[in-house]
């Protein structure tokens, strides 16, 4: 029976030992933190909700735990755009109802440890915080001394990989970690007086002011996970909030309406971390006998929800590398990571875009003029223009063919605003030239 480490029992590497567990391989997590069913777990401050769609539901379907998790899920059907004004208005994700789902990363990350203890063949080894790897050996050592070694091992110990940066020790690998000038803080928002939701729960609720913004995402427990995107330096920034009285005046100015549902807002600022926001990008993904997976090869920024998403659907197309090639694993790996590779760079692009599109456009007149227009030709031809936010959030269409799409589509909505193209024009334009 073939033995694989997959460093990292967090979201992916918890996702891909489940679905090899199934397989006929010997599967050893080893992960960092405490056995959460002993000490639980909890990243209070420093872990944005997840906003679970298509890509991911695919990979908990495969694995049984979709019906499980929907009831730890809460749909959101659109945008709720606070307006400096405190008039909110909504902006439907697509025109047939369609929904992302907010979800606990916690809670998730517990049902797919849990579903692993149902295997023989598989172990997680929890407190043993990787310090060295030899990627070519599949071999890895702990701080606390132990060494474990396999026939290959998968990183999937997210954007700070231990395994990673192993990689970062041999010859001709390529690696960037670039960081945007924003960072975030979480903040909360109580049940209302009679234990209700303050706002819409079926709402990604967004509060656009240009060079930042705050959004809200619904729990369960009908509370609110409020994160504040701000820049790190500069006129408004975290480095000028220095003081309560600064924090409260900036709140009050720019977000009155969050201000008077979050009682605790103040101290859960200076209380909870200020955390960075960057990218990885790197290549080769597979060398020796080792693979990086998810946020280890590809971290992105979280404004297109897309992160978790991806690194799930990297596990299902991990997958299926391997079943195609059953007696080579290496092979697979190499098949995975070449063929992989352009879509997480596209989906990386695509995320920066929606940041600009949530903090900056929700609001412009121009960008709700495009989308009332799109919304038209959808219903003229909902099987010829789907939006390209559709595409990467309620579809498995490679997110480079999203990206080219909507580049496409962009073009097209510019001449029909300009009114140089008709709708019906846009549509024949549309499928001609994506025939070519």
């Amino acid at each position: 029976m073939p033995k694989i480490i997959i460093a990292g029992g967090g979201l992916v590497g918890a996702m891909l030992a489940n679905i090899l567990a199934e397989s006929s391989f010997e599967i050893h997590v080893i992960e960092k933190r405490h056995n959460p069913f002993v000490s639980g777990f909890q990243e209070k401050g420093r872990s944005i909700n997840l906003a679970l769609s298509t890509r991911g539901w695919h990979a908990l379907q495969r694995i049984g735990l979709e019906r499980e998790l929907l009831s730890h899920a809460i749909p959101m059907y659109g945008r709720a755009i606070h307006h400096l004004s405190n008039e909110i208005s909504f902006q439907p994700y697509s025109i047939d109802n369609q929904a992302i789902y907010s979800v606990s990363r916690n809670t998730l990350n517990l049902l797919l440890l849990k579903r692993l203890q149902n295997f023989s063949n598989v172990v997680v080894h929890y407190q043993k915080k990787i310090v060295s790897a030899d990627i070519f050996t599949a071999e890895v050592h702990t701080e606390c001394g132990d060494t474990f070694k396999a026939d290959a091992l998968i990183g999937a110990d997210g954007a700070f990989s231990s395994i990673q940066q192993a990689f970062t020790k041999t010859d001709r690998f390529s690696f960037c970690r670039k960081y945007i000038s924003h960072g975030y803080k979480e903040l909360s928002i109580p049940p209302d007086s009679r234990g209700d939701f303050v706002w819409n729960p079926n709402a990604l609720h967004i509060f656009p002011r240009k060079r930042f913004m705050l959004i809200a995402l619904p729990n369960c427990n009908k509370t609110f996970t409020a994160t504040l995107f701000l820049d790190f330096e500069g006129e408004e920034s975290f480095e000028k909030l220095s003081d309560e009285a600064k924090v409260s005046a900036f709140f009050k100015t720019y977000f009155e309406d969050f201000v008077r549902v979050a009682p605790n807002f103040v101290s859960e600022f200076f209380e909870n971390p200020t955390s960075s926001l960057g990218m990885v990008s790197c290549e080769p993904w597979y060398r020796g006998k080792t693979l990086l997976i998810g946020d280890a090869a590809h971290a992105i920024v979280p404004f297109y929800g897309q992160g978790m998403n991806a690194g799930f659907e990297d596990c299902l197309i991990l997958e299926e590398c391997l079943q195609k090639s059953p007696c080579d694993i290496f092979k697979a790996f190499q098949v995975f990571a070449d063929s992989r590779k352009p879509d997480t760079d596209a989906i990386a692009e695509l995320a920066m875009r929606n940041f600009i599109e949530m903090r900056d456009l929700v609001t412009d007149e121009r960008f709700l003029a495009k989308k009332q227009i799109e919304r038209e030709l959808v219903k003229m031809a909902p099987d010829v223009w789907i939006p390209q936010y559709s595409l990467v959030t309620f579809s498995r269409i490679p997110y480079r063919k999203a990206l080219e799409i909507g580049e496409l589509q962009d073009k097209l909505l510019d001449e029909v605003l300009s009114q140089n193209l008709s709708l019906w024009q846009a549509v024949e334009q549309f499928k001609n030239l994506r025939t070519c």
